[in-house]
This record gives structure tokens, C-alpha cells and sequence, in this order.
């Protein structure tokens, strides 16, 4: 059986500038943000990509016509050949109604509850209902799926599906956690045998979302909503949270149930709703970093408390001992760790794909999962953790193609497959920045090893001066470390967690290393780890073992090969483009090591 998921919508980001005014910093909150496209044949996926990858439009939503385009090619096949298409929403009319009740009996102004609930019907007619979705996927595709084989899945089913299928479909509990879905913000239940019940009682309305309000408290500190809330988790590291702090004792309201609310709800088309009470809390706005910090701090601790209250609710529910934690509140580091440290579950597991960027996974997974002409072979069969080197990859040809562009411009010389670990391994004892670009690209918004930018932790000042003269980003922002699976809880204080192969969960740095890896600990003495293992990235932890055979520094800084503003780098040009743009010292392509040629004659 093949599957084809799918998400992103051609008119979706224009719907919202000319009705809700979401453009310039606003015009990531969008549905269908992180359009993507992935493909299962007979429960194993085999391709997945995100759209701006490939339309080179960070967290882009237009509808993913070069991501289906690859998947297809990349399995051999036509749209002929797909069984089932899967899409991870379900805006059925039942749901329109349910948020135009919602509008209707709200205590907004009448006018402003008539001018909404037109533009909540138009954006269902026009974009996101059942037909508007089939009729763009004809439009931007020229193939009309048939009806009887297209699946809308619930987006927090999806969202729930991701963690199950990746985490390679273990019964468990699960909580997912984001901005909204079609009506709701975040829910609670359980998957066995792939069965999906959600715990009803435990589901929180849009006006609620703690995604949203954390993503409210964002684009007040002058960052980009649903984009930046990273930058928010490295200012919270600078100071500690106010005692009281106004956003528990004043806004967050915890219930018997496991559910939250505010005191003063979301309006979910407004980012702005709340600013005059954020002032309220902590004074008019200063563009200072210890404002900034103090009221970082503050919604870091508002969430943790919030999301801790959810899932000790949850224990009381489920006898399942493994939780999932999915959407893009899982994407929150800084909480993940005290939240399974917390708990009483044996395990908790964060996705690669946690936030919008894998539900084009969950529901293709969903769809072929609950489908009773699946094979339940298929489904052991597939029963397996699933790696994130699901995109492109590009050969010696198209590499050596992408290099032609470059001509006199770069020095470039080629290396065996053991010369790539120990050169590069070389290169890394000193005070260089490397660009590591192999094999098929990973999913998901963190660097994870083959579009990664290098660079040896030992040196007080590096993190500067990747943030400054490679990334061009903000001086506080962090940097995360790769270490080996095998040495890392010597390393870090990882409590119970034995890996974090995707950047998930925060650790506090062992007072002994601190100081031989100054480069990748965070203000307040933590570090976001990846751990390697030789299954996972051979070559990579090939690299970090000579590394740490040469200078005993047991980690190496891994961040995304971008700069500030840009997807990650897919293409091989891609990569020569970032290189020649910064001041990367070196690129790796696959087997070729790439300088710059600082000659006069190469400038002209």
C-alpha cells in the first residue's frame, strides 16, 4: 500500500494578510506552516522533505508541489501508483460550526464577532474545507484524487501518529501541545495495537493555548512568532524567574481535570491582545537583554508548570508507561527534561518531527494504519524506530556539477572516505568553522548531522563568532553540543534519559567539563545535546572519535548549515552559496574539501 501526506496550502498566507493582517513578523502564524510531503510504501517511509528545502522559503506554507514532486520521483512512482492520500487536517463542516458557535456566544464586540466569524467561513470555504483542499491539490498538481482514497486526519492525530509511528509503535501515552489545531490547542490519550483514544475531558480550547500565548510573549520581545520561540528559551537561561511570578499567580489557572486556562483568553487572531497586560506585569517594554530575560523567564517557568500540571493528570489516566510528547510545545527543551524528570513514566520520547514539519508523516501513518486492507505483517515489519535522513541527497556528480558555478572562486580537493574523518578532524583542533554536508537530508528543524555546521567547543569565543560572522544572529543565543552516546550521561547530567538523538531535552553540564567545552554550555551551565551513535551517523561519529583521540574535548558544536532568515541547506549549491556568504573557514561536500580562494584574480 502507498501513501502519499501532504500539507500546505497555495492561498493560505495571502487569506491571512488580507483579512488578519498577518504579514511582516506575523506572517509565520499561519496554517499550514512547514508545508512538507512524505510517503509511505507498505507501512515504511521511504521519502519525506520539507517544502522550503526545496522553495528556499523558511517554514514556507504554499501548497508542497516540490516536495511531492521529489517523493514521487524518489520512489519510481505516479500519482497512479498512490492508494491513499493523506492530509493532516479535517475542517468538516461540523467544526465550522462548533468555532462559529464559539465567535458567536465569545464577549468579544459585536462587530468585531461579525467580521471574524465572515472571515473564519471564507477561510473554510475558500482554503481548508474538504473540497477547497482536493480542488488545490488538482490545481497546483493537474491529478484530482478520488475521494474513497483520501484520508483528513485530525491534526493533533496526526500530531500524536508522528511520535507513534517514529518512535517505532510502542503502546504509549501521549500529550500533544501547539498553537491550535482545527478547534483545539492541546489534548491527552493513549495509543495501542496503533488505536488512537483521546481523553475528551483533557482537550484545551484555542483560547487556552499555551503555544499561543508563549508564541503571544515572542513577538512582544520583538522576535517572530511560531518561529523564534527558541530565542526566547536562550534568554530565559540569564536570569531567573520573578518571585511571584505574575504569569502563574495572575494569568495561569490550573484545574482538577488536568486542564489550564487563563484569566484573560487568547484572542486567537490577535498576537497583540495581551500586550498591555505583559506591561502590565513587567513595565513598558525595554529592548534590553535583562527585561527581555526577566520576561522569558517568567513564561519558561508559566509553561513548565502548565505542561507538568497536564501530564501528572495523565499518569492518573493511563497505566502505559511511555509518554510521547508531540506538537510544537515539544519542541521546548527547557521543558522536556524537567517534565520526564517529574513524571513516573519509564520513558519519554520527543520526535524529530514533533512540530508542523512531520504531520505530513503522522497522517500518511494514520491513514495507512486504520486502512483494513492493511497488512498486520506490514505493521511489525515496520515496527522500528525510523532515522530523519529522509530528503535529498546528492551524488558525486551533482556535487561536482554545483562546484562548475564556482570555478576560481573555491579550492577544492578530493578525499577518500577516511581521509574526510581524519582531515576534518584535523581542522577541527583549531579555531575554525566547518560546513558538513552528506547523504540524504534530515526532517525536522534541528540540525541533525548532515546539513551541519562544525566547530571545536574548546575555545571560550567561538560561539561568538559563529553567531556573528557565520549565522548573523543574536550574541545570547546558544549553541548545541555532539557527543557520544556511550560517553555522554560522564558528560552531562542526564538524569534518567540515556540519549537524545534529536536535540530535545536540556542537561546540565558535569562541573569537571564546564571548562573543557566552554563553546557549547549555555549561560546557566546547560547544553541541548545530540548523542551519536555509530548506527546513526557512521561517519559523523567516526568524526567526533578521531576528534576527541586528538584533543581529549569530548564534544564538538553542531548548529544548522543557514544563516538567520534561510532554511537549512539542501542542495549542494545551497551549501556553496552559504559557505561563499559567511565566514565559514571550510566545507565538506560529500567527499570534497572545499576553501576559498583568497587570491586577487578569484575576487574579480
Amino acid at each position: 500500500m502507498i501513501v502519499l501526506g501532504c500539507n500546505g496550502f497555495s492561498r493560505v498566507s495571502e487569506f491571512f494578510s488580507e483579512r488578519l493582517g498577518a504579514t511582516g513578523i506575523n506572517k509565520h502564524y499561519l496554517l499550514g506552516h512547514d508545508a512538507a510531503a512524505a510517503l509511505l510504501i507498505d507501512g515504511r517511509l521511504v521519502a519525506a522533505v520539507e517544502e522550503e528545502r526545496l522553495n528556499r522559503e523558511k517554514k514556507t506554507t504554499d501548497f508542497p508541489t516540490n516536495a511531492i514532486d521529489w517523493c514521487l520521483k524518489e520512489a519510481g512512482i505516479t500519482f497512479d501508483d498512490v492508494d491513499l492520500f493523506a492530509f493532516p487536517w479535517n475542517w468538516s463542516t461540523q467544526v465550522l460550526n462548533e468555532i462559529l458557535d464559539g465567535i458567536r456566544t465569545s464577549p468579544m464586540p459585536q462587530a468585531a464577532k461579525t467580521r471574524l466569524m465572515c472571515d473564519m467561513a471564507d477561510l473554510f470555504d475558500q482554503v481548508v474545507s474538504h473540497e477547497a483542499i482536493l480542488a488545490d491539490f488538482e490545481a497546483r498538481t493537474g491529478h484530482r484524487p478520488d475521494p474513497a482514497k483520501v484520508h483528513f486526519v485530525p491534526h493533533h492525530l496526526a500530531h500524536a501518529t508522528t511520535g507513534y509511528y517514529l518512535a517505532g509503535m510502542k503502546d504509549s501515552a501521549f500529550l500533544v501541545s501547539d498553537g491550535r489545531a482545527e478547534r483545539f490547542s492541546t489534548l491527552t490519550g493513549e495509543i495501542r495495537d496503533g488505536r488512537i483514544t483521546v481523553f475528551d475531558d483533557t482537550v484545551t480550547g484555542a483560547q487556552y493555548s499555551i503555544g499561543t500565548l508563549f508564541s503571544a510573549i515572542t513577538r512582544f520581545l520583538g522576535f517572530v512568532p511560531n518561529n523564534d520561540e527558541y530565542k526566547v528559551m536562550g534568554l530565559a537561561g540569564y536570569t531567573t524567574p520573578p518571585t511571584p511570578n505574575p504569569f502563574i499567580e495572575h494569568l495561569l489557572t490550573l484545574h482538577d481535570d488536568g486542564r489550564y486556562t487563563f484569566t484573560k483568553p487568547l484572542q486567537t487572531d490577535n498576537l497583540h491582545s495581551h500586550d498591555a497586560l505583559f506591561e502590565e506585569y513587567f513595565g513598558p517594554f525595554e529592548d534590553t537583554l535583562e527585561y527581555k530575560a526577566r520576561v522569558a523567564a517568567a513564561a519558561q517557568q508559566m509553561l513548565n508548570v502548565a505542561t507538568a500540571h497536564q501530564v501528572r493528570h495523565l499518569e492518573t489516566r493511563t497505566d502505559l508507561d511511555r509518554l510521547l510528547f508531540e506538537g510544537g510545545v515539544a519542541l521546548n527543551c527547557l521543558n522536556n527534561t524537567p517534565m520526564f524528570e517529574g513524571s513516573r513514566f519509564e520513558d519519554m520520547q520527543v520526535s524529530f518531527g514533533a512540530s508542523d514539519t512531520g504531520i505530513t508523516i503522522g497522517a500518511a501513518a494514520h491513514a495507512w494504519l486504520n486502512h483494513p486492507d492493511t497488512d498486520p505483517a506490514d505493521i511489525l515489519a515496520a515496527s522500528a524506530p525510523v532515522t530523519p535522513y529522509l530528503g535529498p541527497a546528492y551524488d558525486d556528480a551533482a556535487i561536482e556539477e554545483a562546484l562548475e558555478g564556482f570555478t576560481g572562486r573555491v579550492i577544492v580537493s578530493r578525499l577518500d572516505d577516511d581521509e574526510v574523518v581524519e582531515h576534518v578532524a584535523k581542522l577541527l583542533t583549531k579555531k575554525v568553522v566547518i560546513g558538513w554536508f552528506e547523504g540524504r537530508i534530515e526532517h525536522g528543524p534541528r540540525a541533525l548531522g548532515h546539513r551541519s555546521i562544525l566547530a571545536n567547543p574548546g575555545f571560550t569565543d567561538i560561539k561568538d563568532i559563529i553567531n556573528t560572522r557565520v549565522k548573523h544572529r543574536e550574541p545570547f543565543r546558544p549553541f548545541a553540543p555532539l557527543v557520544l552516546e556511550e560517553q555522554a550521561p560522564k558528560i552531562f547530567d542526564m538524569g534518567r534519559k540515556t540519549s537524545s538523538p534529536y536535540m530535545t531535552f536540556v542537561f546540565p553540564v558535569r562541573d569537571e567539563y564546564k571548562d573543557r567545552i566552554p563553546g557549547a554550555v549555555h549561560v546557566d551551565g546547560t547544553s541541548r545535546i545530540q548523542t551519536l551513535t555509530d548506527e546513526g551517523t557512521p561517519r559523523l561519529t567516526a568524526l567526533l572519535r578521531k576528534f576527541i583521540e586528538l584533543t581529549d574535548t569530548p564534544c564538538l558544536i553542531n548548529t544548522s548549515f543557514n544563516v538567520a532568515g534561510e532554511p537549512i541547506v539542501c542542495t549542494a549549491t545551497d551549501a556553496l552559496n552559504c559557505f561563499m556568504g559567511t565566514e565559514i573557514d571550510y566545507l565538506i561536500l560529500g567527499n570534497h574539501l572545499i576553501a576559498k580562494n583568497e587570491s586577487p584574480e578569484s575576487t574579480r
